[in-house]
């Protein structure tokens, strides 16, 4: 899997408490976060090398791009082009948000690029589900929990401001469109309010991938593990680690550079 930093590790994590006899290769592109202000172009150039990577250079069996603002700009074609199966954090989202709606109205947050490529319009319109969808992007939160900021005023005033057309809009239940996010779930749902079911892909991820990865018989059998954890970041190493070892565990003491 693949993420342009450290929010991807909600997933990882998911997957590896779902899947515990599974390899995983996790690699963080924190030389080149965030991707969220990126033209889509240039994110669609990362996620192609990155997936690659995986395939070519560590021989996986499925790509999870944990990643929405890549999932946005690039899914279509690395699904086209890559030999083995891509798992996605939108689609799982967008179904996991309109189960947890009991009025109908709900609401999404993500980064910039991900708000405004409609991914999350398609895919919630694809549920087939009568909800009405509102959606804000939030520039600013990932460089925060890239800096291990998630409470505190500076971060609470921030997120007054970018979710208040959200809060305005009466909604139900919150998706949390970026990995990034739910290391601010305090925050969000302080502002949010108790009425407010926040809705992470992370746990929505790893079932996808669990169910696909039993369909195409390519699940390990159980107590074959346990599976072997690999973590990579193209930037600072030890950055990646002491921060991302905060957020996910132990896994990542031994992480290892992306060239």
């Amino acid at each position: 899997m693949f993420d342009s930093g450290f929010g991807g590790l909600t997933v990882a994590r998911a997957l590896i408490d779902l899947l515990p006899d599974e390899d995983l290769v996790y690699i963080g592109d924190t030389g080149r976060y965030p991707y969220g202000p990126k033209p889509a172009s240039e994110v669609r150039e990362y996620a192609h090398e990155l997936a690659w990577s995986l395939v070519d250079e560590f021989g996986v069996k499925a790509v999870v791009v944990a990643c929405n603002t890549a999932t946005a700009a690039g899914l279509d074609d690395l699904r086209a082009e890559l030999p083995v199966p891509v798992i996605d954090v939108i689609e799982p989202g967008a179904n996991a948000l309109v189960r947890a709606t009991e009025t109908g109205r709900v609401g999404v947050i993500g980064t910039v690029g991900t708000i405004s490529s409609g991914a999350y319009i398609d895919a919630v319109a694809r549920t087939g589900a009568p909800v009405h969808l509102s959606s804000a992007a939030c520039p600013g939160f990932v460089e925060f929990v890239e800096r291990g900021v998630t409470v505190g005023d500076e971060v609470l005033v921030l997120a007054e401001r970018l979710l208040a057309p959200i809060s305005e809009a009466g909604i139900d239940a919150l998706l949390l469109g970026c990995t990034h996010y739910p290391f601010l779930a305090r925050t969000i749902s302080d502002v949010m309010g108790p009425q407010v079911t926040l809705v992470s892909s992370a746990d929505e991820t790893a079932f996808a991938a669990w169910a696909l990865l039993a369909e195409l018989g390519l699940l390990r059998a159980k107590g074959s593990g346990p599976g072997r954890h690999r973590f990579l970041s193209s930037g600072d190493i030890e950055w990646f680690r002491i921060l991302g070892g905060r957020l996910l565990g132990p896994e990542l003491d031994h992480t290892e550079p992306w060239p």
